[in-house]
C-alpha cells in the first residue's frame, strides 16, 4: 500500500533560526535552513476507497503552523517518541481536529509510553484530569504504547532507542522507520530495522552532544542498516542545508520542512 511521509519539522528543540543567533545558518535566506521543531506526518488511502488516513508523530510547539502548512484536515492517531517539550507542547492544537473526530463518533488516540503519558497528564491536566470541566478541551484519549500498534490496518512497530539516559521510541511502519533524538541504538533494535528502505534518523551536528548523535555517527548507523534512502532530521543550526548535502552521499541527505517522500506500508 502506497503512503507519503511528510517532514513537518526538521529542527532541534530551539528551532532554526535559533533566537538571538546570528550564525550563517540562522541568517540564511535558503528556506531549507528554516527548521521547525521535529514532527512527521504519514498519510495513506485505504485500498479501494477515497478515505485518507493521517497519523502524526509528535506534536511540538510548532504543530499548529505545521498542520496549516500540510493542509491537515483530520488526524487518526498520534504517536509520541518521548515527553520533552519540543515533542509534546502542541498537543492542545489537536483540539479543532479532535472536534471533527468527535462529530464522527470518536476521539483521537494518543499512543505514548508510561513516562510520556504521565507528563501529558500533568502538563494538560485540564484535558486529562477525571475532574476536567473545560468545555472545549481536546477530544483525545491516551493509549498505552505497545511493541506493536495498529491504526486502520497499519502496524506501527516500536523501536527502542536511547536519548542520553532516557529510553525513547522510534517507529517502523512498512518499509520505513522514523527515529529522532537518538544518541544510541540498542543492539536488539537493529534486528527490528532489517529490510527498512526509507530511514529517518536524527543527526544534530558534527560536534559531540551528550544526548544526540553526530552526523558522522548517524551516517555509520545508516550504512549498517542499509536503507535505500536515509533522511536526517533534528538538525541544529551548525549544519547548513546546501553545503552539508553537497558533502553527503546521494542516498543520505538532510531532510527539510515540507519534504514528502513515498513509502510502502
Amino acid at each position: 500500500m502506497d503512503a507519503t511521509l511528510t517532514f513537518l519539522g526538521t529542527g532541534t528543540s530551539m528551532g532554526v533560526p535559533t533566537l538571538a543567533c546570528e550564525c550563517a545558518v540562522c541568517a540564511s535566506t535558503d528556506p531549507h535552513d528554516r527548521r521547525l521543531r521535529p514532527s512527521a506526518l504519514l498519510r495513506w488511502r485505504e485500498p479501494g476507497t477515497e478515505v485518507e488516513r493521517a497519523v502524526v508523530i509528535d506534536t511540538g510547539p510548532d504543530f499548529r503552523e505545521q498542520a496549516l502548512n500540510a493542509k491537515l484536515a483530520h488526524v487518526d492517531a498520534v504517536f509520541y517518541t518521548h515527553a520533552h517539550a519540543d515533542h509534546i507542547l502542541g498537543m492542545d492544537d489537536l483540539r479543532p481536529l479532535s472536534f471533527i473526530a468527535e462529530r464522527r463518533g470518536g476521539s483521537i488516540p494518543l499512543y505514548a509510553d508510561r513516562k510520556t503519558t504521565a507528563v501529558l497528564e500533568q502538563v494538560f491536566s485540564y484535558t486529562f484530569s477525571p475532574h476536567a470541566t473545560y468545555p472545549t478541551r481536546a477530544r483525545v484519549k491516551l493509549q498505552p504504547l505497545g511493541e506493536r500498534n495498529t491504526v486502520h490496518g497499519v502496524e506501527f512497530l516500536r523501536i527502542p532507542l536511547m536519548h542520553g539516559q532516557l529510553p525513547i521510541a522510534g517507529f517502523r511502519f512498512g518499509n520505513a522507520a522514523y527515529m529522532t533524538d537518538v544518541s544510541a541504538i540498542p543492539e536488539e533494535s537493529f534486528g527490528l530495522l532489517e529490510g527498512v528502505e526509507v530511514l529517518v534518523l536524527s543527526a544534530l551536528r558534527h560536534a559531540p552532544h551528550p544526548s544526540h548523535s553526530t552526523l558522522e555517527q548517524s551516517l555509520a548507523w545508516a550504512r549498517r542498516i542499509g536503507a535505500r534512502q536515509t533522511w536526517f532530521t533534528h538538525i541544529a543550526h551548525d549544519l547548513g542545508h546546501e553545503e552539508t548535502n553537497r558533502n553527503l552521499p546521494a542516498n543520505a541527505q538532510l531532510a527539510y520542512d515540507g519534504l514528502s517522500v513515498p513509502v510502502t506500508l
